[in-house]
């Protein structure tokens, strides 16, 4: 069972996206840095675009460390009510491109 808390490792976010999508959720990976995380599907935080996502859908917001995503998650959960906004532990840094579940 998916556990919606402030912020996920990586495993924790490649279980999530496995087991919600057949459910019909998105989990999508959102970059603040504009710095793709190599072998990661990303979207570039564009709070438009963002916006028009369905409701429900899971936001895991990641910078270099995830240190800026962690102590911007209100504002980010204050600006997408309607979608469940969580930090990536370790930001880019700490991603392994390699790492399955």
């Amino acid at each position: 069972m998916v556990e919606f808390k402030d912020e996920w490792s990586q495993e924790e976010y490649l279980r999530a996206k496995k087991e919600l999508k057949p459910k019909g959720v998105d989990v999508l990976l959102v970059d603040t840095i504009a710095r793709e995380i190599e072998g990661a599907e990303t979207l570039l935080y564009n709070p438009y675009e963002l916006e028009k996502l369905p409701a429900e859908t899971v936001l895991v917001f990641y910078c270099d460390t995830g240190k800026e995503t962690k102590e911007r998650l209100q504002e980010f959960r204050k600006r997408f009510p309607d979608k469940i906004c969580i930090s990536l532990r370790g930001g880019r840094g700490y991603w392994r491109k390699l790492l399955r579940v």
